[in-house]
């Protein structure tokens, strides 16, 4: 959503749409201000001070379809370097572009020679002080492990000469305009100025900044644009300059350019190519920033821009996902520095926004209690309704219907009083109703006279009819979307990987991708328009450990998707589980009946697999109604009992509910932080056709919260990299996650979650530690004090200190790392320096899950036709670290899941430090390997599993402050996310709770 908009300024003249009590100033406050960066942008299109009744303007230019009819979608990939480089000599094709061409006989070759590499360089020697942590360099020249593949990847190959000068130019204009009146502004100062601005095409970023390929005639430019504006009525002297033109008023705005700086990209070749790196030499960010912005106009000129992506109605139309909302398709775009130089990597996107309708209409369609409103008009608002309501509309922006105007207004709460009550002061003195208002001047009888009022203003009482209001259109829903939206939402961007890769094809060559315009050619840009084709490999999957009858038995999973069974085998570690009960909640008497038929399967299917739950529960099963669920109280005491009745040591309750209800965050709560037991929750749906698969399921997440494992590796990790490994040398394997409240939410904490390994060499038994900390901090504030207590179990558990340690991190973007890294490496150390002399080294790794790299299978390739199903998705176990990687640093992308819908999303994993001096080839068969392990399934996961157990205990620990954040919502709804309340601490775990995998 866009920023705040300064829509304070209240005008009451009769004309005007929106009332402002007790406003008795003259002046209607227009006055010059800077235009740039702000968090409280004004994106009001006009000031209030014009008198309305002018159509309203279009939002977005009419945009042309971006594919012709007869486009031809072949297939198309390059094994050379591009046509265009031999026309454009003075284009940078960066030193490691040969890593392109290389052939596949080049690289088995390199796998022969590997015996005699060295390990590479090292990162510099650990740092005592966080000034000289430098982020550590790739310590070879990639992994050779495993048969080479072809494949596609969507970045597309971006090349510029380095002698071309860009001139930053600062833009102010006053008065203050909105995003969109600022680009028809700068649109008409490139057509009337053009002499001035010396024939060039600058490119605009929406805020302060202006870059050029010319410089302009003059360092310091100062010009008065015109732009026509609706208005009918007479103007007050001095405040804003008016000129009539042919019977039309024209807004007068005042521009004053001035140059900043000039650059040349020198510096960002000599990056690219690694020339005299030293391994610390920082990005040339200011020359990337200024050709990401050329590259972004000629889209953000015809698109709805959100984020780095943008959408278009022309790229499929929007439908309606229910609630209000409606989805977009849309392409995201980002420009990176990889090894093959500068690649613009392009991905198809859908989001959700709010649909462009009457206020009224899109309460019922957002709230299940407002849905018959059309047809009660008189019905007024509960609070509680009332609070649902604000929080519903908060920040939404809106332009009234009761007449024609382009001004916009944002939502920042509602009026304590309904319609009915609500009375203003004229500039008189004179008070008057809203209801009679509206009547006298608009000839308009207020329906919804129960309801209150849209407050527009932050300071002063502006207030504004529900009923007469529109949704404005182009706004991305921030809110949190319902399971079915969501669903909706996945429906449409789940796109098998032909489809995916047909589609951003399409955008790059069509008529409002990144190649439409002619800006990028101004700036000596040339993009390919062909994907980016490269060469991965396919690791092999691990020899797995299960158990048989208490021997062991060894399995390798050999499927296409790595997937393996149970038959005729167990789980390697099972748990005796002799104390249980079961609570329903809810629930029809059919399908309470399934209960006993469910005990009973349940208790033969863990049986099968090697795990013993009792077939007798302490109590019989304990049917409650499911508004229990709303009774916090009520609800502890009904644990409690269950609890004494197995002489407090119960193990388990499994609690079967007639549907999803928000009372599962206060039976997580209660049973994990007051009473002590561990809960395993289904919905009697399940219950209706039991499968197997759904028994099995229930049977290993049981069999793990109780303190088995599934799965383990045949050969140990010491086995594997005997380097870096000793079985009496014990590695604690740590992860750790930080979830943070919706974007709507200014004020609840974020959550910060570590997990660790406390078994060696397994490492498949996790611990964990959460802490709420600061809203949307993403530096772990506890960090050392949740390492510690970690390393104290660890310890308590092997007797031993661990002698590496491995530390996988998710959740930080690209521009953090360098934050991240000094501050929560200093952590991890400090953690460490509690027991005397002890230095462990230490390897930090971010795992970034959202981010827009695809691979797809190379169609080129022989290999891929074999098989229908190898020419869908790309195999678990591909990997990828040269050409779209990092020019210097170590980093890769792993695939390690099959992907049974849409495209499979590698991750990638970025190596910040490495005291351990990892090997390419090492860590990620490291990673690959763990990614068997994961408790609550028989296949690979998607990332690495510390990681996966950190995203777990978060959302776990977000759950514990769930109700109670939903009761301050409706006390604080003014607070402001410059000073957000003292942060809630979480609850803590009991003794037993905290050394299981109850978050699982």
């Amino acid at each position: 959503m866009e920023h705040t908009e300064n829509s304070n300024k209240c005008n009451s003249k009769s004309t005007t749409a929106k009332i402002c009590p007790n406003n008795n100033n003259n002046n209607n406050n227009n006055h010059y201000i800077a235009f740039g960066f702000h968090h409280n942008t004004n994106n009001n299109q006009y000031h209030e001070t014009y008198p309305p009744l002018l159509p309203l303007p279009p939002l977005l230019p009419p945009l042309q379809l971006p594919f012709p009819q007869n486009h031809n979608f072949r297939s198309r990939t390059h094994l050379h370097k591009p046509s265009f480089n031999q026309n454009h000599p003075f284009l940078a094709t960066p030193s490691d572009f040969k890593i392109q061409q290389i052939s596949a006989s080049k690289v088995l070759q390199r796998q022969n020679d590997v015996s005699k590499q060295k390990y590479g360089r090292r990162v510099r020697a650990a740092a005592t002080t966080t000034e000289s942590v430098v982020v550590a360099r790739r310590p070879d020249s990639g992994g050779v492990e495993g048969p080479v593949i072809s494949l596609l990847a969507n970045h597309f190959l971006v090349q510029f000469d380095p002698s071309q000068r860009i001139f930053h130019y600062d833009v102010e204009i006053s008065p203050h305009p909105s995003k969109d009146i600022a680009r028809l502004i700068k649109k008409k100062l490139v057509e009337d100025h053009s002499v001035m601005l010396s024939g060039a095409l600058p490119v605009y970023d929406g805020g302060r900044t202006i870059y050029s390929p010319i410089e302009f005639q003059n360092n310091k430019i100062e010009f008065y644009i015109s732009l026509p504006i609706p208005s009918s009525g007479s103007n007050k002297s001095g405040e804003i300059v008016k000129l009539q033109k042919e019977g039309q008023q024209i807004k007068l705005f005042r521009v004053n350019i001035k140059l900043i700086s000039k650059f040349d990209g020198k510096e960002l070749n000599s990056y690219l190519n690694k020339e005299g790196d030293d391994g610390g030499s920082p990005l040339p960010q200011e020359y990337l920033h200024a050709l990401d912005v050329v590259l972004r106009e000629s889209p953000t000129e015809k698109c709805i821009s959100a984020g780095r992506s943008f959408y278009s109605s022309c790229m499929g139309g929007q439908k309606d996902i229910g609630g209000g909302a409606v989805a977009l398709r849309g392409f995201f775009q980002s420009l990176r520095p990889t090894q093959q130089g500068l690649a613009l990597n392009v991905d198809f996107s859908v989001t959700a926004f709010h649909e462009s309708i009457g206020v009224i209409t899109y309460l019922e369609k957002r709230l299940d209690f407002l849905h018959d409103i059309s047809h009660r008009k008189t019905r007024g608002l509960t609070n509680e309704e009332k609070k649902e309501v604000e929080k519903a509309l908060k920040n939404i922006r809106v332009f009234v219907c009761h007449r024609e105007t382009v001004q916009r207004y944002r939502i920042y709460s509602l009026t304590e009083e309904v319609t009915e009550n609500l009375c203003f002061q004229d500039r008189d003195g004179k008070i008057l109703r809203i209801v009679s208002y509206f009547k006298d001047h608009y000839n308009y009888d207020i329906l919804y006279r129960n309801l209150p009022c849209l407050q527009i203003s932050r300071s002063k009482p502006c207030y504004l009819p529900m009923e007469l209001c529109m949704i404005c259109e182009g706004q991305k829903f921030l809110g949190k979307l319902s399971d079915d939206q969501t669903a909706r939402i996945l429906k449409m961007g789940c796109q098998r990987p032909r489809e995916r890769k047909a589609i951003i094809d399409r955008v790059v060559t069509g008529l409002v991708g990144p190649t439409s315009g002619n800006h990028a050619s101004d700036f000596k840009l040339q993009i390919s328009k062909e994907m980016t084709q490269l060469y991965g490999r396919i690791l092999q999957p691990p020899k797995l450990k299960l158990g048989d009858r208490g021997q062991v038995r060894n399995l390798i999973p050999s499927r296409h998707d790595r997937q393996w069974n149970f038959l005729d085998s167990h789980v390697f570690e099972s748990t005796r589980v002799e104390r249980w009960a079961l609570m329903s909640f809810g629930g029809t008497s059919d399908q309470k009946s399934h209960v006993p038929k469910f005990i009973n399967q349940l208790c033969q299917r863990c049986e099968q697999l090697g795990i013993f739950l009792n077939k007798n529960t302490v109590l019989n099963p304990q049917f409650e109604p499911l508004h229990l669920l709303n009774n916090v109280k009520n609800l502890e005491s009904k644990l409690n009992k269950l609890h004494r009745a197995s002489f407090n040591n119960l193990q388990l309750v499994i609690c079967v509910m007639e549907r999803k209800h928000k009372g599962y965050a206060d039976l997580k709560r209660i049973a994990e932080t007051s009473i002590g037991i561990v809960t395993q929750c289904c919905l009697y749906p399940n219950l209706g056709k039991i499968s197997s698969q759904f028994l099995a399921n229930l049977a290993l997440k049981i069999n793990a919260k109780v303190g088995g494992c599934t799965v383990a590796l045949y050969n140990s990790l010491p086995s594997q990299i005997p380097r870096l490994f000793k079985h009496d040398g014990p590695v604690i394997f740590m992860g750790a996650d930080v979830t943070h409240p919706h974007p709507l939410d200014d004020f609840s904490p974020s959550v910060a979650a570590v997990v660790g390994s406390v078994n060696w060499p397994a490492a498949n038994k996790y611990v964990s530690r959460m802490r709420s900390q600061t809203h949307r901090q993403e530096i772990i504030q506890d960090l050392s004090a949740m390492v510690g207590e970690i390393i104290d179990d660890f310890y308590e558990e092997l007797l031993k200190l661990p002698e590496r340690i491995i530390f996988f991190r998710d959740g930080v973007s690209e521009t953090q790392f360098l934050k991240v890294l000094k501050e929560e490496l200093q952590a991890i150390r400090l953690a460490c320096s509690r027991f005397p002399g002890y230095k462990p080294p230490i390897t930090f790794v971010v795992v970034q899950k959202r981010h827009h790299t695809r691979l797809f299978p190379c169609e080129l390739d022989p290999s891929t036709t074999k098989n229908t199903l190898f020419n869908e998705n790309i195999l678990p176990g591909t990997v990828v670290d040269t050409v779209i990687t990092h020019p210097s640093e170590f980093d890769f992308y792993l695939c390690s899941h099959w992907g049974v819908k849409g495209t499979s999303r590698p991750i990638h994993y970025h190596v910040l430090w490495d005291e351990n001096q990892f090997t390419s080839d090492e860590l990620q068969k490291l990673v690959y390997n763990l990614c068997y392990t994961f408790v609550r399934c028989t296949k690979p996961i998607s990332l690495v599993p510390p990681v996966y157990y950190a995203h777990l205990a978060a959302y776990r620990g977000r759950l514990y402050l769930e109700r109670s954040d939903l009761s301050t919502l409706t006390r604080s709804s003014n607070i402001s996310r410059a000073a957000p309340p003292k942060t809630t601490p979480l609850p803590k775990l009991t003794e037993n709770i905290k050394r299981l995998m109850f978050y699982c």
